[in-house]
């Protein structure tokens, strides 16, 4: 492995976390949309408020995705924006029209209100992955040549491939909302939003498959070079985790262990980017290998140093919130029994320590980088603040314990 792989490993993170959490995202919004009969209101309140807390953190990764390839592979993200521009923005605005949905819901004043902003987060829900899709289908099928609108702005996108990867992550965007949302309602001991999804699982799964399955032989038609290392080249391997999981994630929601399911569904999600990324390797685009696309050297280890010292911050608080949804604690039921909230003084009491324990680690690493790997002088005045923190917030991590040691040797004198 090279320096110039590095953020290339990024990206395929954050498209693997994006296509999981952001992919369950806008699968409520398609489950929304075909929400009928008496009990759509239900599923409706249900899909959003599983959602609501959460859905700002499920997008960060696309702006994290976007900001790493402009940062380290500035030619290969000008060819893809300025050729894909059209999906791109479909894509942009459905992103702005969920999120204005999400703040509206909650202060609409009648249930006609109330169902004109549903109608709109569920559209946008299933034309944003389709639009995001296409762009991935144009890049895997070899249609976005290098250079500043060097491709067709229609053709590029609208091929066989591209169609094939919208469709395929507006099903799978279903096939995990509704698996999260079986979950979410049995841990809420609905047992009837729990039945209704649980079914909603099971056929978005088989319907998800079948179009994957079918999609072989689309790609074998429109994109040989990607079905080859589909099939015989180094994704083999992922495409065969995909669907081991896939078809264990239907077990699983046929036996209720939704929580198990959740892991397997985003496992199937997850091993289709891979076997993508690892069919196309080490093409970006045509022509373009990843060394090529990639920065300079000092670019490439800020990047590198940036990604893994926001990490250290980001991934921790991430887990925070996951861990407190899936608990319960964020949801509407918990506040009308009357739970006490901590006060603020109490939260950035109980959480300043730990805040600075993760700084430290993020600074030292940093310092390490800039002052080690990179060659420039402004890396280096770099290292220099970033060890000057890293004497700072461990000072702030120790100094509870100091205190402590000190308060206790007085008791013991």
């Amino acid at each position: 492995m090279h320096l110039y792989d590095i953020p290339m490993i990024f990206i395929l993170v954050g498209l693997g976390l994006y296509g999981v959490l952001g992919g369950a995202d806008f699968g409520t919004g398609l489950w929304q949309l075909l929400a009928l009969g008496p009990g759509a209101t239900r599923i409706r309140d249900h899909a959003h408020d599983s959602m609501a807390p959460v859905w700002e953190a499920n997008h960060v990764w696309l702006i994290f995705v976007l900001t790493v390839m402009w940062t380290a592979y500035p030619v290969a993200l000008g060819s893809i924006a300025s050729t894909l521009g059209l999906p791109l923005f479909i894509a942009g605005i459905g992103i702005v029209f969920r999120g204005a949905a999400y703040a509206l819901r909650a202060a609409s004043a009648s249930r006609r209100e109330l169902r004109g902003i549903d109608l709109a987060f569920s559209i946008s829900s299933v034309i944003t992955p389709f639009a995001l899709g296409t762009m991935i289908g144009a890049v895997a099928a070899r249609r976005v040549p290098v250079g500043n609108a060097r491709g067709s702005l229609l053709a590029s996108w609208t091929g066989p491939v591209s169609i094939l990867a919208g469709v395929l992550f507006v099903a799978v965007a279903g096939y995990l909302a509704a698996v999260y949302l079986a979950a979410d309602a049995e841990r809420h001991g609905d047992a009837e939003l729990e039945a209704a999804f649980r079914v909603r699982a099971l056929i978005a799964g088989v319907v998800a498959g079948a179009v994957a399955f079918a999609g072989l032989f689309v790609v074998h038609a429109d994109a040989h070079a990607l079905y080859e290392g589909l099939v015989a080249g180094d994704g083999l391997g992922a495409v065969i985790v995909s669907a081991l999981a896939g078809v264990a994630t239907l077990a699983l929601v046929w036996l209720r262990r939704f929580v198990l399911a959740r892991y397997c569904a985003a496992l199937a999600v997850a091993a289709i980017i891979a076997g993508w990324a690892l069919a196309q390797q080490p093409l970006v685009l045509p022509g373009l290998t990843i060394r090529q696309a990639a920065a300079g050297h000092d670019t490439l280890v800020a990047v590198t140093v940036a990604v893994i010292v926001g990490g250290a911050i980001l991934f921790p608080s991430l887990t925070l919130l996951f861990r407190l949804m899936l608990g319960g604690q964020l949801d509407a039921a918990a506040e009308d029994a009357g739970a006490t909230a901590p006060s603020p003084a109490a939260v950035l009491g109980a959480s300043t320590v730990e805040a600075a324990g993760r700084v430290t680690v993020a600074m030292f690493v940093a310092a390490i980088g800039f002052l080690t790997l990179a060659d420039a002088t402004w890396a280096h005045t770099i290292g220099v603040i970033c060890l000057f923190g890293f004497g700072v917030a461990g000072f702030v991590a120790l100094a509870p314990w100091q205190a402590a040691g000190e308060e206790h040797a007085h008791e013991s004198s």
